[in-house]
């Protein structure tokens, strides 16, 4: 079953809606300051309350999470991520289960951080936790997760039969394919990323920047 994967940049961080012959799935959300954008990219694409299935987040900063609570009220969904990273939703604070000096850091990500700072970020629970190599066929998605710890400790990726995987911040694009400037555990992306050598992906979507052939990351 092929899906249609539609990219949303809600400043400066990739959302992508996938249709599916069920309805929707959202993976991440954005930051809230674009929330107006993003309903309008949603509403055009033909989401309505009853048919976004399931919003994934791959990991819990709030670039990434910051319409999630409004959006499972909105539309009558569910959120679904890994529990590493729920105490940074439920708390609404990124360094939660990090380290106090990440191994790796970079003058980009500040300012990724400080444009985030625009707007409100509501906190919330995760209705559903989900764990490495776990299906979404339930929600007519054919996909499975993949957690790839590193940028933070429950970062997840989202693998889909076609071969596609939305990585969340374990890689970016923005010069060329490498991994995110911000690394929690540089051992463990490590880790992460050559797990993914082993693996049938295709095409990568990256949390920023443009995908790319899983081929120029491994050359």
């Amino acid at each position: 079953m092929s899906s249609e994967i539609k990219s949303i940049n809600a400043g400066g961080v990739n959302c992508f809606l996938v249709k599916t012959d069920a309805g929707f799935i959202l993976i991440d959300s954005g930051f809230s300051s674009k929330r107006a954008l993003l309903e309008k990219e949603l509403a055009s694409a033909g989401v309505i309350p009853g048919n976004l299935k399931l919003i994934i987040l791959t990991h819990g900063d709030s670039d990434h999470s910051g319409n999630c609570a409004y959006l499972r009220d909105k539309y009558d969904t569910k959120i679904a991520m890994h529990y590493g990273d729920s105490g940074m939703v439920e708390h609404g604070d990124m360094t939660m289960n990090r380290k106090a000096k990440p191994d790796k850091f970079s003058l980009w990500f500040r300012i990724i951080g400080l444009l985030g700072k625009s707007g409100k970020y509501d906190t919330f629970k995760p209705d559903i936790y989900i764990k490495n190599e776990q299906s979404f066929s339930e929600y007519g998605f054919d996909a499975k997760v993949l957690h790839v710890p590193g940028h933070s400790k429950g970062s997840v990726g989202i693998l889909t039969i076609d071969g596609d995987l939305f990585c969340g911040d374990l890689m970016f694009n923005i010069f060329k394919p490498g991994l995110h400037p911000y690394i929690d555990d540089l051992a463990a992306a490590k880790r992460s990323a050559e797990k993914l050598k082993k693996l049938d992906i295709k095409t990568v979507y990256p949390g920023h920047g443009k995908p790319f052939s899983i081929n120029a990351y491994l050359k």
